[in-house]
């Protein structure tokens, strides 16, 4: 069981709900799925708030989502939502070259917001202004962030309300 574990893990980290599927698979006794979970969260392999930490990370680097799509995802790799709600108040730890990445909600609304346009303009149109809104709403932002976003891109400099 072990070694299937450990081969699981190799890719990437990840939940104890998803490692536990992923063993309950192969038709193994329940006793033994568990004695293997808890040996590797023991061992420090398998950590629900280290996930959380690295999937917000990996998020932030690549494909910036706002806290409820965030959120929602976590949920559905299985992370509890106690886990969540405690992680949600915590300050990323950010390593030095990482110091570049949006920490607040309203720089992950811009910069996902700047990759959208492409480096390009806000359209003039009020339509296609709504659809770019409707854009970042989808990606977990809500509506103050959204239009503090815009506001934002627009002026070129940081919106204070």
């Amino acid at each position: 069981m072990l070694e299937i574990a450990l081969h699981f893990l190799g890719t990437r980290p990840r939940t104890r709900w998803e490692l536990e599927r992923r063993l309950d698979r192969n038709n193994a006794p329940p006793e033994t799925v568990t004695a293997a979970l808890e040996r590797l969260t023991d061992l420090g392999y398998l950590d629900d708030r280290a996930f959380v930490r690295w999937w917000g990370e990996q998020r932030d680097r690549h494909a910036p989502r706002g806290r409820r799509l965030l959120e929602l995802e976590l949920r559905q790799k299985g992370v509890p939502r106690d886990v969540i709600e405690e992680m949600r108040g915590e300050p990323l730890q950010r390593a030095a070259e990482d110091a570049d990445l949006p920490e607040t909600e309203e720089q992950r609304a811009t910069a996902t917001l700047e990759s959208h346009l492409h480096g390009g303009r806000l359209p003039d149109d009020p339509k296609a202004l709504q659809r770019v809104g409707m854009f970042l709403m989808r990606r977990g932002f809500d509506p103050e962030t959204v239009r503090r976003a815009i506001r934002q891109h627009q002026s070129g400099k940081p919106v204070d309300d």
